[in-house]
């Protein structure tokens, strides 16, 4: 039987007063058990050891005492003295499925996982507790992904329990690591038929439908969440994430805002605010979340790109140019961030700064057409029409038949003086898109006015007529 608090209080005292003045106090085996247990669970680990190895002194017979030793040379990684004294407890206790548990728990640490199953099976025949046993058993069969199996062990629990609430978050994980939602929704509502007022359960509904976006049922599953519990801040949030699915971004806003006043603010929640407040075109509202997700967390990268994307859109342009630098101090290697300072960029008339945005975006292997046209175009622009011919060429290893290089290698060719390979690209292009030579004069007026080349372009348009 164990100890009442006052008791162990006592108990803990006495010991501890033995310690300090190593007077020899007599304690019985289930008083140093509670010593032990309380100093095992405190992480006092080495004042654990000193319990048992007096403890033992005092009962030298002691299983229990033996067990919680073989428990510490196990955390202790002293796997193989703890297998033999587990051995010796088998011997005598056959019967005690601490031991089997014990024993277990080496193998699993071995990850021999099956062996370690095997054991705690034994320790279910013996245990008055089945689902501590089982819950173990649905740990073991997770570490080997037999899912069905860890299901069927994590189930058991529930039957003894039905707010085992661990057990409960198992099974759903077994259901999503298996991409099995139709069925994860049919073992929850069977669940909630049982027990109706649980409001995980009703959480974890509405997040399977969310998946299989049916989101109407979500949000009508996480309001039975917060019916049955108003500070659950989980369901406020998932159930605005449904709501902004549907379109209702006013709803949406404010169940993020009751997370706010049910928790501490974070990042997460002013950013979707803002991003509501956007899609509602409140543009002023919008920016004023986004800043503060980023005073919230000056590290939001997301926050950053959001005011980036969002100034651009109001062409402010050295607002925007500010936000996507801080943007990318936080990830230098995201190539939608150089994207996004490459446009803004031009928009300014930065071209240097354009043209190294589009080149950190070919290093991060975003071969994008859109990257090597912006580059070529950029640099022709500048008059560098060197490095936009080496670029398109570099651009033709990824892109075949396309008409927006092959026009653009004619352009670059003939300003070469090499009529030859010009005029091989003009024929490309006339072949893939006849009307898209119109980008020749665009970009290229002195070419496309060359006699040669509207010779070709009009002897192509009789042919092909």
């Amino acid at each position: 039987m164990p100890l009442t608090p006052r008791e162990n209080n006592i108990s803990l005292k006495k010991f501890e007063s033995m310690l300090k003045t190593n007077s020899v106090y007599f304690f019985d085996s289930i008083e140093f058990e509670e010593i032990i247990h309380y100093y095992i669970d405190s992480g006092k680990i080495s004042l654990a050891k000193k319990a048992i190895k007096l403890g033992l002194k005092q009962h030298p017979n002691s299983v229990m005492l033996k067990l919680l030793e073989a428990e510490l040379l196990i955390f202790d990684g002293e796997v193989e003295r703890a297998a033999v004294l587990l051995k010796e407890l088998q011997a005598i206790e056959p019967t005690n499925e601490e031991i089997y548990i014990q024993q277990a728990s080496i193998f699993s640490k071995k990850d021999e996982h099956l062996k370690a199953i095997n054991l705690l099976k034994i320790a279910l025949e013996y245990t008055e507790d089945e689902s501590d046993v089982c819950s173990i058993i649905g740990m073991e069969y997770l570490y080997l992904d037999n899912f069905d199996e860890a299901r069927a062990y994590f189930s058991r629990c529930l039957v003894d329990d039905t707010e085992d609430y661990s057990s409960l978050y198992n099974i759903i994980y077994c259901f999503d690591m298996e991409s099995k939602h139709v069925e994860a929704v049919d073992f929850l509502n069977n669940y909630i038929e049982k027990d109706p007022y649980n409001e995980i359960a009703w959480h974890q509904l509405g997040r399977q439908y969310f998946i299989l976006e049916s989101f109407e049922e979500a949000v009508r599953a996480f309001d039975y969440a917060v019916l049955i519990d108003e500070y659950f801040v989980g369901a406020y949030l998932e159930k605005a994430k449904a709501l902004e699915e549907l379109g209702n971004f006013e709803e949406a806003i404010e169940n993020y805002k009751a997370t706010l006043e049910l928790d501490d603010p974070t990042s997460f929640v002013f950013l979707r605010i803002g991003e509501c407040y956007e899609k509602l075109n409140k543009k002023t509202l919008a920016i004023q979340f986004y800043k503060k997700a980023v005073h919230e967390d000056p590290l939001l990268d997301k926050g950053w790109i959001a005011l980036a994307s969002l100034e651009l859109k109001l062409k402010k342009y050295n607002r925007a140019l500010f936000y996507i630098k801080k943007a990318l101090e936080i990830d230098e290697n995201n190539t939608l961030y150089w994207r996004k300072y490459a446009e803004i960029s031009l928009n300014l008339n930065n071209f240097e700064e354009a043209i190294e945005a589009f080149n950190h975006c070919i290093l991060l292997k975003d071969r994008d057409l859109e990257i090597w046209i912006g580059l070529a175009d950029v640099l022709c622009y500048l008059g560098d029409f060197e490095d936009a011919l080496k670029n398109l060429v570099k651009a033709t290893k990824y892109f075949k038949d396309c008409a927006e290089i092959e026009y653009r290698l004619c352009g670059l060719f003939y300003n070469a003086k090499n009529d030859t390979k010009g005029a091989i690209h003009l024929i490309n292009g006339l072949f893939i898109d006849f009307e898209y030579h119109s980008i020749l004069k665009e970009l290229f007026t002195d070419v496309y006015n060359m006699e040669h080349v509207q010779v070709i372009i009009n002897d192509f348009k009789k042919t092909s007529a």
